[in-house]
């Protein structure tokens, strides 16, 4: 056996001669559990909230998304969709007409988005699941759907068919205008149903039916603006990207769900590294706890050192025990923590134990990647603070000078 690991073991579950020390190294112990659990914990939930907090985008938006790679629409024509539909891995797509518009009630404006999609929309998505309010719209109708965020904007209701919505939409084209009349296209419209997905989304879009949208921007049969694919459940993503590129000649810019969300995915993980490094700092303080235990241990067995030294090891090697010493005491630690950590994280995940509201429990997940973080985060920092604790031995010191 290696023989400074073989003293460390000693030394480290062993009582020290001093009660002082032995209560010191069970600070240091206790402050790095505490701190590899609740580093654990809260990566967790910020893993359980960020799973919260996309499931929402689930339901609107698509598996892939393809967007013309030039201007803002494209035709799609009878032949390009037997193309689609060849594509192994695709179950379902829909053709999609997506427009900023100018939504006016009574006295009322307010800028949203348009988007008018087809009957085959709901075998893509599952927006109709988060209809709070009312009816999804019927096909061939001048029906929306609006979000509740707008509703409340502009005070309108469902299904109020004595007070339409008047839909606005610059006409394209140059020169002047005649009239404030001639520069929009408009069409009236009744809101048949309200969802509720998020504060975003509940202010930002207005569905409608695919012939209302081409109506409202002129556009022609075959021309759409967008393509959401609905993707079988053990499908390759980048098989399946690979094989539109390849049909359609890299006519379209294809985007996941994630790309589609960048900005939130983006905060998501900006607020996940500040979280990691602000408990990382906190560790590091719980560190020097174990640095101070070190030292003191050392200080504590200068005889049995001067015994060692005088037996023929060489200090090096007497460093090596209380770096060995330091390192066990951190993992050992980091370990116990981690399984505090994950037997909360358990609890929480089966009996609810902490709410966030009195029908929500607080979303945690358990993440292997988390646990292997945590751990390569304790055993790399308590391999430095062991190392800098293991530089206070030297010559003089063993020798009692």
């Amino acid at each position: 056996m290696n023989f400074p690991l073989y003293i460390a073991k000693r030394y480290l579950f062993s009582k020290s001669s001093s009660n002082a020390i032995n209560i010191m190294t069970l600070i240091a112990s206790g402050g790095v559990i505490i701190a590899s659990a609740a580093l654990f914990i809260v990566l967790s939930v910020f893993a359980g909230l960020k799973d919260f907090s996309l499931q929402f985008s689930s339901f609107v938006d698509p598996d892939l998304k393809l967007l013309p790679s030039t201007g803002k629409s494209f035709i799609f024509s009878e032949e390009d969709k037997l193309k689609l539909n060849e594509i192994d891995g695709v179950i379902s797509f829909s053709e999609i007409i997506e427009e900023r518009i100018i939504i006016k009630f009574e006295n009322k404006n307010l800028l949203a988005t348009l988007k008018g999609v087809d009957s085959n929309y709901l075998n893509v998505t599952n927006i109709d699941s988060m209809i709070s309010k009312g009816n999804w719209i019927l096909p061939e109708s001048n029906d929306v759907v609006s979000g509740w965020g707008i509703s409340n904007n502009l005070s309108f209701g469902i299904l109020d068919f004595r007070k339409s919505l008047s839909l606005y939409v610059p006409k394209p084209g140059r020169g002047q205008l005649s009239s404030i009349k001639s520069a929009y296209n408009t069409v009236l419209v009744n809101n048949v149903g309200l969802f509720d997905i998020n504060e975003e989304l509940n202010s930002e879009y207005v569905f409608s039916d695919i012939a209302l949208a081409k109506q409202l921007l002129n556009y022609k049969e075959r021309q759409i603006s967008a393509l959401e694919l609905k993707l079988k459940p053990e499908a390759n993503e980048n098989n399946v990207r690979d094989a539109i590129n390849s049909k359609f000649y890299n006519k379209f810019s294809i985007k996941n769900r994630e790309q589609l969300n960048d900005a939130l995915f983006k905060m998501l993980n900006t607020e996940n590294l500040a979280i990691y490094l602000i408990f990382t700092l906190v560790i590091i303080i719980a560190l020097f706890n174990v640095i101070g235990a070190i030292i003191m241990m050392i200080l504590d067995k200068k005889k049995s050192l001067n015994t060692l030294f005088n037996l023929g090891t060489e200090p090096k090697t007497i460093k090596s025990i209380f770096f060995w010493q330091g390192s066990l005491m951190t993992m050992v630690s980091g370990l116990i923590g981690v399984v505090i950590g994950l037997l909360i994280v358990f609890l929480q995940q089966s009996f609810d134990l902490v709410m966030l509201t009195p029908d929500l429990a607080y979303p945690v997940r358990l993440n292997v990647f988390n646990i292997v973080l945590v751990l390569a985060t304790i055993f790399a920092l308590g391999i430095v603070a062991s190392r800098i604790a293991s530089l206070r031995i030297t010559k003089a010191l063993i020798k009692g000078n």
